[in-house]
């Protein structure tokens, strides 16, 4: 089973929705949901927002955050998660920034990716260095998107369920 069908199944089971917030990924972590037969269940939907102006005036960044670092940013991904939970009325949100290429951006090189979930419970981050070309970076960084949200929300499940590992689960 797929990052995305475990994904689509957990968050049924656990009644959660899930929204995305895409900059490099331009719709590939919702493609990814879409895919998955009953994801209508869960997907509340996505924004795609690829330039810097639309992370602060559609998903509320920090103005002030992307003038001093950018959009490529762990602190913009983060802020983007919370963001399309709030613009969507979602339990989950996941987003991406970054660098696909070919050419640098902002003086980061290609290959150099943030991935951030917010969940009702937690909030965590990936910051991700790529190899590939833009077509690479951009699908292995939707899949990491996937990974880390499913590990999150089954992370938060099994918490809910008393899970002998005691909230550490796998480092993201």
């Amino acid at each position: 089973m797929t990052p995305a069908a475990r994904l689509v199944e957990t968050l049924a089971r656990r009644g959660w929705t899930i929204g995305v917030a895409e900059s490099l990924t331009g719709g590939l972590v919702a493609a990814s949901l879409v895919d998955v037969p009953g994801a209508s269940r869960v997907l509340r939907g996505g924004v795609v927002a690829y330039a810097t102006d639309l992370k602060a005036s559609v998903l509320g960044v920090d103005p002030e955050l992307l003038v001093r670092r950018g959009a490529v940013d762990p602190d913009v991904a983060a802020q983007m998660a919370a963001g399309v939970v709030r613009v969507l009325h979602a339990d989950v949100g996941v987003a991406t920034t970054g660098v696909a290429g070919p050419d640098p951006q902002d003086g980061h090189p290609p290959g150099l990716v943030h991935v951030a979930v917010r969940t009702p419970e937690s909030t965590a981050g990936r910051t991700l260095h790529l190899p590939g070309g833009r077509d690479a970076v951009r699908r292995a960084s939707a899949h990491a998107a996937l990974v880390l949200a499913l590990r999150l929300v089954e992370d938060d499940e099994d918490d809910e369920d008393g899970g002998e590992d005691g909230g550490a689960g796998p480092s993201a």
